[in-house]
């Protein structure tokens, strides 16, 4: 990430708007930020994080707004970042929420916060929501607000706490900065799954106790089960199979006597039922002996019925007759109705009279038949006015084809008219397309070659990004070559100042002396704490080797990338981007142009021909019209000579054409009610002859059947269900004789004498008494079985529950003792649960990176030392951060250190913190960074130490801004950024 301007306006001290360049800050790649306190140097870097996350950090963002007590009324706070950010340039715009006056009237109302990010780069969509800039530029930095806080402005404060901080606030920071959320869960997990088994066990357990519950009261004894439950269980089932013998024993004895006493029921009741049923059969012919005389005579009633049957037939057949005839001669008085409404009608009824005679039909047939004829003609002339109508129809069809016709003639003629113009506009066209098709080739080649160079171009920005990134490669391994040879010289100068002791080493009492002969060696020399080996010349020696190999193969990386990108910027012709895209979109756009025109081509010519072919087309179709209007005026004239004929025809007729259907209808409604008063009045003779001859018929039939008359006839008529009544009761008597005699005829019935007894009462009793003695052996024999049946399925239910329960036993302590190895419990020995053990190793991989830079501004003095050791009062472990000190071989509390060693402490932290969350982001390489304050506390070989650090963080392009109020430093950096306080706000001026 590199920040290269940023703009400030109404914001914390700054009132107007103030613009800070840092391209040209940190040109040197070391700026100082410097004012008075309270002049807004950390409100810059306010700036610069309220832009990128739309937050400040710390205590800062709580409680206090962000608008500038010093702007004017109004004032809109804003703040507007471009930078370079995973090698993508932006540009971010944001304005806080704040209050703002009302417009009208008094009072303030919020103003919501707004944000805006501009891809400067060109690609990409604009964003303006505050949450998707949010994950943008979190997703491309890597890191959250909190990490960027920490490891970009590094606030020197915070990390002078840090150091001297207990583990849990250690803890609670490292937390904030490396995620172990995944860990946490872990955790979780175990104590869930703990808690989990141990929910299961319980159930199993209590499962196990419901089911001896169950077994005993299946027992009837009290529950409580013995140690072993399975064999207690299996006592009580041998119990129980002993008790169900002893039940089913007894029953079998008392259902053999309860079987005696039902055969000798049975035999009570069968001969009372014997002794009942000869009683009821000599009951029943002594009632048929009584009723003998009453069956005589409805017997004689019967036989009468049978002989009036045959007379009652003719009788109602003649009554059915003299119906029949009333209602024809109704029906004929209806008929006449009609023909009483005209004076036709009325004539001929006054011609028949009332009554229905034999000369009806002369009368009537006549005038029927003349209105038939009349009817005939009429219909004639109706068919005649119906072919009027259809006449006066195809004229009006005729009228509208005339006018269409006349009007397709019109447009006819004036589109020949038109077709010269049109003829010469498809010439024209043909040869403009004729044109574009021969250029077509022409433009292709061009649309190629922009497409080439734009794609050179695009290559070459990549390549250069690269090229850039090489270079610096190169200049970071040229620095480190010069540190490993200086540092190869280094010990090479030690082991050569400590080689008298090297010597002396090998000297050996009575040996001559490799350098001065001598036999005696009384002071052999001593090595210096800072003598180096061979052994340490050998490592320096390969390190610088190491370091000239990787910068060789740089610097071939960089002649190779340095060709293809003078290849690409000759392909391109070194042009804008830009530009190179606007020339290939025109390329493009007139080659698509000229190849939509070509394309038309075939389609023109096709065109021109088609209007050459249509001017004969419509002279034939203006010849066909005229025709056609011909032919139409002479069928017009046809149908109006004959519609002049048919009206003079209807008016010698009738006089008037519309009196026509009103006499059509007239003469066949009389036509009509006249054949229906014939046919209705014949009818009506025919019915009165046909009832006479009936009527006859049955006074006869009453006589040939033995009747002194037809009423005494009438009379003997019995209904269906009277005859089916009498041949019942007469059938009834002779079953009731029937099944008496039979009865009495019965052998066993006949061998009774009537004299025998038969106490089915007390044989009954015996048998009650038997039932109820089986019915409780029944209930005791079946509560046995029952009893066992019940006690053996929870037998082997229990068994199964006791074996499913070993198992979850062993499982659930195993779980137990791994929740609390995770959690930092039992028999986990430094009680580090596994988040605290995660953080520990973060803790460790700071603690390295932060030595390295500690020794060089220490001089090699102090390194930081982790400890995992547990602290006192349970507090957990892990998290330990100590100091040792190399002059004195001593470990110690980093709260021994003074004012300006604790800064040197705090500063290598921060750094090393800075260098771990970079890695933990996927090694993003943070080119602005910013240092705050705590520099005052340092002396000038400190200083000096420190601005070597400094000086290394810058190597490779990155830029590092120290926030200070030091008047040394101005003399050490000479680019500066101060921030000058004022009354009416604070202002900034650049020095470089």
């Amino acid at each position: 990430m590199r920040l290269h301007h940023l703009e400030i306006t109404a914001f914390g001290p700054f009132a107007d708007t103030v613009e800070i360049d840092f391209d040209e800050l940190g040109a040197d790649g070391l700026f100082l930020l410097h004012g008075q306190t309270g002049a807004g140097k950390t409100s810059i870097l306010d700036a610069v994080a309220f832009a990128l996350y739309g937050t400040v950090p710390g205590a800062r963002s709580e409680g206090r707004r962000l608008l500038s007590d010093h702007a004017r009324v109004g004032a809109v706070p804003t703040v507007r970042l471009e930078a370079t950010i995973a090698g993508r340039r932006l540009a971010i715009e944001r304005s806080p929420e704040f209050e703002r006056p009302k417009k009208r009237g008094t009072g303030t109302i919020k103003q919501q916060a707004k944000a805006n990010l501009t891809w400067l780069d060109g690609s990409g969509e604009n964003l303006s929501r505050a949450q998707e800039i949010g994950d943008v530029v979190k997703s491309l930095l890597g890191m959250s607000a909190e990490q960027f806080f920490q490891v970009v402005l590094l606030p020197q404060g915070d990390f002078a706490r840090f150091l001297r901080a207990n583990s849990e606030e250690r803890g609670r920071l490292l937390e904030r900065l490396f995620d172990t959320t995944r860990f946490g869960d872990v955790e979780q997990w175990f104590r869930d799954r703990r808690g989990a088994g141990t929910k299961l066990l319980a159930e199993q357990q209590k499962k196990v106790e419901v089911l001896a519950a169950k077994v005993a009261a299946s027992a009837g004894i009290e529950a409580g089960a013995d140690a072993d439950p399975v064999e207690w269980a299996g006592r009580l089932l041998a119990e129980a199979a002993e008790s169900r013998d002893d039940a089913a024993a007894a029953l079998a004895r008392v259902r053999a006597v309860d079987e005696v006493n039902r055969r000798r029921l049975d035999e009570t009741v069968a001969l009372a039922d014997r002794l009942r049923r000869r009683r009821d059969a000599l009951n029943i012919l002594a009632e048929l002996e009584q009723t003998q005389t009453q069956r005589v005579a409805v017997t004689a009633e019967r036989d009468a019925a049978h002989r009036a049957v045959s007379v009652a037939v003719v009788d109602r057949e003649a009554a059915r007759l003299a119906r029949e005839a009333d209602a024809a001669v109704a029906r004929a008085e209806t008929a006449a109705a009609p023909l009483r409404n005209d004076d036709e009608g009325r004539e001929l009824l006054q011609a028949v009279g009332p009554m229905s005679s034999a000369a009806d039909r002369d009368i009537i047939r006549p005038r029927c038949e003349e209105w038939s004829s009349e009817a005939a003609r009429l219909d004639v002339l109706l068919d005649r006015r119906r072919r009027l109508t259809e006449l006066e129809n195809e004229r009006e069809k005729f009228a509208g084809r005339r006018r269409a016709l006349t009007d397709e003639r019109r447009q006819v003629i004036d589109e020949r008219a038109a077709l010269p113009e049109r003829s010469t506009a498809a010439a024209d066209a043909v040869a403009e397309a004729e044109r574009a098709a021969a250029m077509l080739l022409g433009l292709s080649t061009a649309r190629d070659r922009a497409a080439d160079a734009l794609d050179a171009a695009t290559e070459l920005a990549s390549r250069r990004n690269e090229l850039e990134r090489l270079e610096a490669r190169v200049l970071q391994l040229h620095s480190e070559h010069n540190h490993a040879r200086d540092a190869h010289l280094d010990v090479r100068q030690r082991r050569i100042d400590g080689m008298a002791a090297e010597l002396a080493a090998r000297l050996t009492d009575g040996e001559p002396c490799m350098v001065c002969g001598s036999t005696e060696h009384p002071e052999p020399a001593r090595p210096a704490p800072d003598t180096a080996t061979k052994a340490d010349e050998e490592r320096a020696h390969a390190a610088e080797q190491r370091a000239a190999t990787a910068l060789s193969e740089a610097r071939e990386a960089v002649t190779e990338l340095s060709g293809i990108v003078a290849v690409l910027r000759q392909r391109c012709g070194d042009a804008e981007l830009a530009e190179l895209t606007t020339a290939h979109a025109e390329a493009v756009r007139s080659h698509n142009e000229a190849a939509t025109v070509a394309g038309r081509l075939d389609h023109l010519r096709a065109t021109v021909e088609d209007l050459r072919k249509l001017d004969t087309v419509l002279a034939e179709q203006e010849k066909r019209l005229d025709a056609e209007l011909s032919e139409l005026a002479r069928e017009d004239a046809v149908r109006a000579a004959e519609i002049t004929e048919i009206r003079e025809r209807i008016v010698e007729a009738v006089g008037d054409r519309d009196l026509l259907a009103p006499r059509r209808r007239t003469v066949a409604a009389l036509s009509a009610a006249a054949t229906a008063l014939l046919d209705a009045r014949t009818a009506a003779l025919q019915a009165r002859t046909a009832a006479d001859e009936r009527a006859a018929d049955a006074r006869t039939a009453a006589a040939e059947a033995g009747f002194t008359d037809l009423d005494s006839a009438r009379a003997a008529v019995r209904t269906p269900e009277r005859l089916a009544e009498i041949d019942r009761v007469l059938r009834a008597a002779d079953d009731e004789r029937a099944v008496a005699t039979s009865t009495l005829n019965d052998p066993a019935i006949a061998a009774l004498t009537g004299d025998e007894v038969a106490d089915v009462t007390a044989a009954r009793a015996a048998v009650d008494d038997g039932a109820a003695v089986v019915e409780a052996a029944l209930s005791a024999a079946t509560e046995a079985e029952r009893r066992h049946l019940d006690i053996e399925n929870y037998s082997r239910r229990l068994e199964r529950a006791c074996a499913e329960l070993v198992p979850l036993l062993d499982e659930h302590a195993e779980l137990s003792a791994l929740a609390d190895v995770v959690a930092g419990m039992g028999s986990n020995a430094k009680k580090m649960s596994l988040r605290s053990y995660v953080l520990a190793a973060r803790l460790e991989e700071v603690a390295d990176a932060a030595s390295e830079r500690l020794r060089r501004m220490s001089g090699g003095r102090y390194e930081f030392v982790h400890s995992d050791a547990a602290e006192s009062r349970g507090r957990r472990g892990g998290l330990g951060l100590d100091i040792h000190d190399e002059y004195t071989g001593a470990v110690r509390s980093t709260k021994t250190l003074s004012g300006g060693e604790s800064f040197q402490a705090s500063l290598a932290l921060a750094l090393g913190l800075a260098d771990v969350v970079a890695a933990e982001a996927g090694g993003l390489v943070l080119d602005t960074m910013f240092i705050d304050e705590g520099f005052g506390s340092l002396d000038a070989d400190a200083l000096e130490a420190v601005m070597g650090v400094l000086d290394e963080l810058r190597a490779g392009g990155r830029v590092v801004g120290v926030v200070s109020h030091v008047d040394e430093m101005r003399q050490r950096i000479p680019s500066r950024l101060h921030v000058i306080r004022g009354r009416s706000g604070s202002t900034v001026r650049v020095a470089s």
